[in-house]
């Protein structure tokens, strides 16, 4: 099958959607599938204009114009990308909140009658509901012949309020459990070790994030010694550093490579999520992947791969997260018989059943655009 993945954003670019974006190209190739990649994101040699270049198994087209700030967006790609996009045999439109070129791409696509995928792989807020719901976007791009997905079951939820109740399935981020399995708990006794990996932007939560850490080491018990990691890189982390300037048990290390991740989480005891507003939080199921156990927020993403109490500790509100954490840094035994299931079970978002979930999606747009009269 030729498939084009349309995505405003694609590395160099760092972030959730545009690693998933690349990780689920390669796994489709590797699957057989030959796989295009149609982005607005400049590559790392910063060449604006129409550039065309290998990715590994993937061709990647970049259709990039100047914009403020560097948004990845260009008006002008559609025109361009038409002769082209007719050629495929599936179209798989990767949505945030804002995307201005992949809902062009979608516009198209399903202009040339091309069986279309969409996943959003963000949370559409209240304000952004409305917004949808005004322009019936989404139910456009449903009688266009558009299956609807997203990330999670939450932010499917979120998806399908915007579009006035219509049904959107859930393909979710993939992991390959091989890349996130270190050698083994490598605990240090000296303390229990809470860790956090996060981009420093307002949306996670930072200054939210320390105060939980203040209020965690005023909950545990003063005998327990108490060590937290937070790895990432971002606007607010020049701030977020002078807060924790008189904290010496809170270390922020900035953004690190994914193998210096893998042994981070090895020598750690639990991971902390504080973001509400969480599509999926591929950071988090990485650490469950790795054994962690998870302390994150119950209706978020996460809780697609974190039950409360076998993978973790899922809370309502940052009151339930600090005794969330509090309960997992003072209960050696709940820590470590659910640090030993998530050792031992896989998730059940590992690539193969992912890219199994996408080529199902894959069928039934063809077979909605069969069923229009314009069969693929």
């Amino acid at each position: 099958m030729k498939i084009a993945l349309l995505s405003d954003c694609y590395p160099p670019r760092l972030g959730g959607i545009e690693t998933q974006v690349r990780d689920l190209g390669h796994r489709l190739a590797a699957a057989g599938h030959e796989v295009h990649v149609y982005t607005a994101t400049v590559g790392a040699d910063g060449v604006r204009g129409r550039v065309v270049a290998a990715d590994g198994p993937v061709t990647v087209h970049r259709h990039t114009i100047w914009t403020p700030l560097g948004i990845p967006m260009n008006p002008l790609a559609p025109k361009a990308i038409r002769p082209e996009l007719r050629s495929f045999d599936v179209a798989h439109v990767h949505m945030g909140v804002i995307s201005p070129f992949a809902t062009d791409m979608a516009h198209l696509a399903l202009e040339l009658g091309l069986p279309t995928v969409l996943t959003w792989h963000c949370v559409l807020e209240p304000a952004a509901q409305r917004a949808y719901a005004a322009l019936r976007l989404i139910p456009r791009f449903a009688r266009a012949g558009a299956v609807l997905t997203a990330v999670s079951g939450m932010a499917a939820d979120r998806v399908s309020r915007a579009s006035g109740g219509l049904p959107v399935s859930v393909v979710p981020n993939g992991i390959d459990p091989a890349r996130w399995r270190g050698p083994g708990p490598e605990r240090r006794g000296d303390a229990v070790r809470i860790v956090t990996a996060l981009r420093f932007a307002p949306r996670k939560r930072v200054p939210a994030l320390l105060r939980m850490l203040r209020a965690i080491r005023e909950t545990v018990p003063a005998r327990v010694r108490l060590a937290a990691t937070l790895y990432g890189d971002g606007s607010l982390l020049p701030l977020a550093r002078r807060r924790v300037a008189d904290a010496g048990w809170i270390t922020l290390p900035g953004r690190v490579a994914r193998a210096d991740l893998v042994r981070a989480y090895a020598e750690s005891d639990l991971y902390l999520s504080p973001v509400r507003l969480e599509a999926f939080g591929v950071a988090a199921l990485e650490a469950r992947t790795a054994g962690l156990p998870v302390a994150a927020v119950a209706g978020s993403g996460v809780a697609d791969f974190v039950g409360d109490g076998v993978e973790g500790l899922l809370a309502h509100d940052d009151a339930g997260l600090v005794a969330a954490v509090a309960r997992l840094a003072t209960d050696d035994d709940l820590r470590r018989r659910i640090a030993a299931h998530n050792r031992a079970v896989e998730p059940a978002q590992v690539w193969p059943r992912v890219v199994a979930d996408v080529e199902a999606a894959y069928d039934r747009a063809r077979a909605a655009m069969a069923k229009r009269g314009q069969p693929r």
